[in-house]
């Protein structure tokens, strides 16, 4: 059995064999690497970040980790690693700046040339200064940049993700204001979540239009438990799942919103479902962690470092007895396998194959057997879900470097190299050379 994640070691046995064609791979997202802002048009984030108060270091990532300067050396890390495919995000206020997509045309003929499968997200959260995903032209603004972007890269990119994680973009920068664009709008923030599934819809249009055959979205998804037995905790914990899962999955899947919703969402919804609904050639989902969610308590709460205000239908409560990661996250491996096993049951033939766009974990230190159990420990109950039927093609670690970690800045450390962000130098950790050799041990 895998040693608990959290503690130090693995298991002495190898990982199972995943099959053939399994797609192996490390995520990343422009706006936490790339840096160089000076290139590009701001983005919300970069007014969210310049306002007192928003960032726990008070930093910004108008550097990050130079990714942009130092694409050549990182690309030269993930061909070294072995993996076969690359998840980074192109920066949409890149591509509205002059020769902001020769970037992008380097770094996939770099990785092409590397042997690594360029696989970009279009949107990951920085959205250009002056779009409003309370409007729906956004969504048609996000379709042409759709395929602005597929006619410069699509002879060489066959894989294309959407979206990364529409829910928390929702949630942390409409709802409750932590993340840009910073509003605070609870409920009110729907209209948001509407145009983001609309605009995936409509880039699925343009991507095929431009000749892509190959395309997901990367949505963030948990079990969710409830905090008890009693009725009330099992009445919010249902909530909370249909706004943090069902929301974002069943337009996509069924192509329709949870009961009660779609009433709540602007314009012709009826006309926007069959848009969105927009047939996938594969789901990404993005695992961290379950929630345990319980009935309010009349009182603000804080979980993983995110603040709930009170007034809300729900409170999430810490899971306890179980290991934690420098974030504060708990280590629930058997939540992929539970997550994965009532997709398939939820949704079962409308459920095509899925991809782990992300899943990883955040600690200190070069030596980081943390993480080693973290990723072996999740990578077997990946493999549980897959022997129970579950058709999952490919599983990508996040991240490939230590990055800006959003509102906590500088504080957290995801990646399997370590950056040193005075001197920008790259320095793999044991988790690097220990997933090296796993994916060599799989060929």
């Amino acid at each position: 059995m895998a040693t608990d994640a959290g503690t130090s070691g693995t298991s002495a046995e190898p990982l199972p064999r995943f099959p053939d064609g399994f797609l192996w791979g490390v995520s990343t997202s422009a706006h936490q690497i790339e840096g160089a802002a000076d290139t590009r048009e701001p983005s919300v984030w970069d007014a969210f970040s310049a306002e007192a108060g928003r960032i726990k270091d008070g930093s910004t990532a108008a550097v990050a980790c130079d990714h942009y300067h130092r694409h050549t050396e990182d690309v030269a890390l993930l061909a070294g690693l072995g993996v076969g495919a690359y998840r980074f995000s192109v920066s949409w206020p890149r591509v509205n700046s002059p020769g902001g997509l020769d970037f992008y045309d380097r770094l996939v003929d770099e990785l092409c040339a590397a042997g690594v499968r360029p696989v970009p997200t279009l949107f990951h959260w920085d959205l250009p200064a002056g779009l409003d995903w309370l409007e729906r032209d956004t969504a048609e603004r996000f379709a042409e940049y759709a395929s602005v972007v597929a006619r410069r890269l699509g002879d060489r990119v066959g894989k294309w993700i959407t979206l990364n994680e529409p829910a928390e973009h929702t949630l942390l920068g409409h709802a409750l204001g932590v993340h840009a664009p910073g509003r605070r709008l609870l409920f009110d923030a729907l209209p948001a979540a509407h145009h983001q599934l609309l605009a995936h819809g409509l880039a699925v249009r343009a991507l095929r239009a431009a000749g892509a055959s190959d395309i997901g979205i990367a949505n963030s998804h948990a079990p969710t438990w409830p905090a008890s037995r009693e009725a009330a905790d099992v009445e919010a914990a249902d909530f909370y799942d249909m706004l943090l899962n069902r929301l974002f999955a069943e337009p996509l899947l069924l192509g329709r919103y949870p009961e009660g919703v779609g009433e709540l969402m602007p314009g012709d919804v009826e006309a926007d479902l069959k848009v969105i609904a927009e047939p996938l050639d594969w789901y990404g989902v993005n695992y961290y962690a379950p929630a345990r969610v319980g009935a309010p308590q009349g009182t603000d709460a804080e979980v993983g470092g995110i603040r709930l205000p009170a007034g809300l239908p729900f409170t999430v409560r810490q899971i306890e007895d179980r290991p934690v990661t420098d974030f504060g996250w708990p280590v629930v491996p058997e939540g992929l396998t539970e997550l994965l096993t009532g997709f398939r049951e939820r949704y079962r033939d409308r459920l095509p194959p899925l991809v782990i766009t992300e899943n990883g974990c955040s600690y200190e230190g070069l030596d980081d057997q943390d993480r080693i159990a973290y990723l072996d420990a999740h990578l077997r109950a990946l493999h549980r879900a897959m022997a129970a039927g579950v058709d999952v093609r490919g599983y990508f670690v996040w991240s490939l470097l230590d990055n800006w970690e959003w509102a906590e800045g500088y504080a957290r450390r995801f990646g399997l190299v370590h950056v040193d962000y005075a001197t920008l130098e790259r320095t793999p950790k044991s988790s690097y050379h220990w997933y090296r050799s796993q994916l060599r041990a799989q060929r």
